[in-house]
């Protein structure tokens, strides 16, 4: 199933203030992402997809038409899936929307880590500890498999 290309069109409305958007065709629909941290996506399977902070998981998964995102089988925390009447109004759409936004503009930038890795070699591992290379704190730490 293709995505809903209006919805496609709300959610960029309700996105488009926001600085760093980019759009990305992925898991079957189109995904607006915030510094190449996906936020939201109008989905190939209905509905729209939403990146959250996964100690909010469960308590979203309890409003209506909120389901935990399934990949092969196994339930995510820190993604939802939002059946497609639930965000009925442009103000309920724009709701969801925010969260996912609120919780992708918190993520570092995946530019910092490309770079990151760029110096260090296409084989190194990103973690979250310390970076062994540059012996200081940064949020990520290097090794390799």
């Amino acid at each position: 199933m293709a995505y809903d290309e209006d919805l496609a069109d709300r959610i960029r409305a309700a996105i488009q203030d926001q600085d760093g958007v980019t759009e990305m065709r992925m898991f079957g629909g189109l995904a607006f992402l915030i510094n190449r941290n996906l936020a939201v996506s109008a989905s190939g399977q209905g509905g729209i997809l939403l990146r959250v902070d996964p100690a909010e998981t469960d308590s979203l998964v309890r409003e209506a038409g909120v389901t935990r995102f399934q990949m092969r089988g196994r339930e995510m925390d820190g993604w939802v899936r939002v059946d497609p009447s639930a965000p009925a109004s442009d103000d309920e759409l724009s709701r969801w929307v925010q969260v996912g936004v609120r919780y992708a503009a918190s993520l570092p930038s995946k530019e910092h880590g490309q770079l990151l890795r760029a110096c260090l070699g296409k084989d190194a591992v990103l973690g979250r500890v310390r970076t062994r290379r540059f012996g200081q704190k940064s949020g990520y730490s290097c090794g390799h498999e």
